[in-house]
């Protein structure tokens, strides 16, 4: 089949609509992964596909062992940074976590996750063949997750099946709410029976100062895209010394016919992960990325702020642990819902609202609930932010205190 070229024409001079300065951009999934300068100017030097493979050492040809460009000082000072043993780049975190609950389980064991685990967790598990039990939250206004019930629920494993669950999960921070969680207080519960202990850091490592050594961590998996300033697909998968013997397997399998073998290679790994573009923006903005997070606490002063800004309007209200800990925030809006049902935009109106005054990245239709991020915003955007729901509000008469 010929395709015809004005078929063809809408691939060409692709742009993205909110790129730039011009918008502020509250997208949950978004703040952090906002590339540095170094690494928009990698990304155009290693945009074409092997990038990366030009200087792959022929004895010892594998990702995390290229010297030039500096992988392989990167993956020694990334763990370094992440007090960490071992660190390999994966495509996304999603698949740090699939590798370990495949290389750690068997189908039909069991892993524990708390009830806010992102959902790419579950779908991990159940491509690896594993069963999930889950620890409970507190439900609403909180959802604060029962740090303590992590021991029944290991206790349940080994009540059902007669042994503990293959390895326990933490979400160190929560998509939903942005809560913030004790992983020391589950390490400690983990340790005491045995069990692997996860935390997923792709809301909190590459914003936030996160050390896997001091929290007690045995595999720690984190978002370069989503919290390193990195291009999509990067994640993180970090281990202690003795879990990386176990996870990162070499390969034994040897060709029947040919006797090909293949021994430097990491059977989980498939050999080699992100050859391109993504890993080397994920170094570029090494430097900046360790200079940011100590910035922190300036962060959350800012969504400290934003809170008590909207709060002032009639029905709104933040979800989830206060004071804010994090910079991810969900808001629940009764007024802004009841201005929906009556707008003949409906739940579109605020998006609209917010887009005329040079803001995006709340979900469009939603009113009644939405999340937003203000991680890395100046102090006068995290204003105008506020101001402008402010002035959006008094504008269809709610009422501002």
């Amino acid at each position: 089949m010929r395709l015809d070229q004005s078929r063809l024409k809408k691939y060409l001079g692709l742009r993205r609509e909110f790129a730039g300065g011009d918008y502020i951009n509250l997208n949950p999934i978004q703040r952090g992964g906002i590339l540095s300068g170094e690494a928009r100017k990698a990304l155009v030097e290693f945009g074409d596909g092997y990038s990366i493979c030009d200087w792959c050492p022929p004895k010892t040809p594998r990702l995390d062992l290229i010297k030039k460009p500096p992988i392989h000082d990167f993956m020694q000072d990334l763990a370094e940074f992440l007090g960490m043993d071992v660190v390999r780049v994966v495509t996304r975190c999603r698949e740090a976590k699939f590798i370990v609950f495949h290389m750690l389980g068997k189908p039909r064991d069991y892993i524990v996750v708390d009830s806010l685990a992102h959902y790419s967790t579950y779908i991990a598990a159940e491509a690896a063949g594993l069963r999930v039990k889950e620890v409970p939250h507190s439900g609403y206004p909180e959802f604060k997750v029962n740090l303590e019930a992590y021991a029944e629920k290991i206790e349940e494993v080994k009540r059902e099946t007669g042994k503990p669950p293959v390895a326990v999960l933490l979400t160190h921070v929560d998509s939903f709410y942005g809560n913030l969680n004790n992983a020391s207080q589950v390490a400690k519960i983990c340790h005491e029976y045995g069990v692997p202990f996860m935390l997923n850091t792709a809301y909190t490592s590459g914003v936030m100062p996160v050390n896997g050594k001091a929290l007690n961590v045995d595999i720690l998996v984190g978002s370069g895209h989503k919290s390193w300033a990195s291009s999509a697909p990067t994640g993180i998968l970090a281990l202690k010394e003795d879990l990386s013997k176990k996870i990162l397997l070499k390969s034994s399998i040897v060709g029947d016919w040919s006797g090909r073998s293949f021994p430097i290679k990491e059977i989980p790994l498939l050999g080699c992960t992100v050859m391109g573009a993504p890993i080397v923006t994920l170094m570029a903005s090494f430097p900046f990325v360790v200079e940011r997070v100590n910035r922190w606490d300036e962060e959350v002063k800012k969504a400290r702020y934003l809170v008590e800004q909207l709060e002032r309007i009639e029905g709104t209200r933040q979800l989830g642990v206060k004071p804010k800990q994090h910079t991810l925030i969900h808001f629940e809006s009764k007024g802004f819902y009841d201005v929906s049902k009556k707008h003949k935009r409906r739940g579109f109106f605020l998006y609209d609202e917010l887009k005329e005054r040079r803001i995006v990245g709340i979900q469009p239709g939603r009113t009644k609930h939405f999340e937003l991020n203000v991680y890395g915003l100046k102090w006068e955007q995290v204003k105008h932010v506020a101001e402008s729901f402010l002035e959006i509000a008094k504008k269809y008469g709610l009422n501002v205190s």
